[in-house]
């Protein structure tokens, strides 16, 4: 059963931790357009009627390959996607850990999480009623997509080049909070953290940055990767030559404000940028070796599925969304003879020696995740990024399940899973990743 098969998942690579320097890496850059050949429909947004109609700006699938002094290695995949599935994760990791022999566990995989991009396969399924011929084009992207990463992760592995690290951070102050829709006061985190890959002379080669915010400016038909393209776009006008990639936090819970026009897009783009270009005009911090990469998954268990007789008893009831779910778990008990009771979360973590760890979140984590581990892992400097590796839910801390709503448990029925999670959903979590961070 897929508990069983998939709760315990882990590599762990274990480094002698005598420091390296900071001039001890090898870094490899690449990129490929990930932008459909074909107009097909557009995530994010359950309402769209349409496919898309035009492209702002290209998709990009962006990759960094890190390699210490001693060998190890660690890949950070970013994409103008809505978001990947474990599956297509999985399938992209043992494919390059045959090409290049770095495993699977050692490949990060984010989305932008922008909802001008194309559907992906298995990624909130229940949202789309799509006719055969529609179906047939995201079967087809899903494809493609799978061969593009593939290419991109290998391309940037064969391409390594002696390089030095150094981190700072800035702030960007358009994201806010959107439980109750517009809540200025809730919880938001408006850090941008900034990695900086130079050359040996000191020249610049690449930049990776966040933030936690949805990349929800954007809700017109035209693939376009939203602020966070705008910002990459921006960066990469200003330092000609260099690769930008952006790296999203857990901004499940934070909307840009304003939002609703490409020139608001634009206008939090630049602000991002301008960010980041801050925090590269400041002393930076450098960053050294040895690499270190934990992955591991644990089960979220949900509350109690429903029984046969009460999904009978649903059928016909509530929206279309409902009425989808309500026909997938019949199939499920159909064709399994269960509903799967847990979710194999995932977590990874990349240690750039005692400089700087990267934590990578699986689905679409709330903001007090970041807030809760910068306050447990104090002084360590670290980096909280959600929508890693797959997006399959939303994943409420236990404040944001207690108090319900839309990432609370209402929005699970778009990802044909049956909700909410069990209270304790944050300790699980949070017992995961400092079990990845002990020594």
């Amino acid at each position: 059963m897929l508990r069983m098969i998939l709760s315990w998942l882990a590599v762990v690579i274990i480094c002698n931790q005598v420091p390296l320097h900071a001039s001890d890496w090898q870094v490899g850059v690449a990129r490929i357009d990930i932008t459909p050949a074909k107009k097909i429909w557009l995530a994010g947004y359950a309402s769209r009627t349409k496919p898309a109609e035009g492209t702002t700006h290209p998709l990009w699938a962006k990759a960094l390959v890190f390699k210490d002094e001693r060998g190890n290695r660690a890949a950070i995949v970013t994409t103008d996607l809505i978001g990947l599935t474990r599956e297509l994760s999985d399938r992209v990791g043992a494919r390059v850990a045959r090409e290049t022999g770095m495993p699977r566990e050692q490949i990060l995989l984010n989305s932008s999480h922008t909802h001008c991009s194309p559907v992906v396969r298995g990624c909130a399924p229940l949202a789309y009623d799509f006719t055969p011929e529609q179906q047939q084009d995201v079967d087809h992207y899903a494809k493609v997509l799978e061969e593009k990463l593939v290419k991109v992760i290998v391309s940037a592995s064969r391409s390594l080049k002696p390089a030095q690290l150094s981190y700072s951070e800035d702030q960007a102050s358009f994201a806010i909070n959107r439980r109750g829709r517009i809540n200025p006061d809730g919880p938001v985190d408006h850090t941008v953290p900034v990695l900086k890959i130079t050359d040996p002379a000191g020249k610049l080669q690449a930049i990776l940055f966040g933030y936690a915010c949805h990349n929800t400016t954007l809700a017109f038909f035209e693939y376009c990767g939203d602020y966070a393209g705008f910002a990459q776009i921006e960066l990469e006008k200003q330092y000609p030559g260099i690769t930008a990639l952006f790296l999203l936090g857990c901004g499940g819970d934070a909307n840009p404000d304003p939002r609703g026009t490409r020139e608001l897009a634009e206008q939090h783009g630049r602000s991002l940028a301008a960010a980041v270009t801050r925090a590269l005009a400041e002393p930076l911090k450098a960053v050294a070796g040895p690499l270190t990469v934990k992955f591991q998954r644990t089960d979220l268990p949900f509350t109690k599925p429903p029984s046969r007789e009460e999904l009978l008893a649903r059928q016909g009831q509530g929206d279309v969304y409902s009425q989808r779910l309500t026909k997938h778990l019949l199939k499920q008990l159909d064709q399994q003879g269960t509903i799967p009771d847990a979710y194999p979360f995932s977590a990874q973590v990349i240690e750039f020696g005692n400089d700087l760890t990267l934590i990578g979140l699986g689905g679409e984590t709330v903001i007090d995740y970041a807030i809760r581990l910068h306050e447990e892992l104090s002084p360590r400097q670290i980096w909280v990024a959600g929508y890693c590796n797959e997006v399959f839910a939303y994943v409420p801390s236990e404040r944001v399940l207690k108090e319900g709503g839309y990432e609370g448990g209402g929005a699970m029925k778009y990802f044909g899973i049956h909700g909410p999670f069990q209270p304790g959903v944050e300790d699980r979590i949070m017992k995961l990743v400092h079990s990845l961070l002990a020594p």
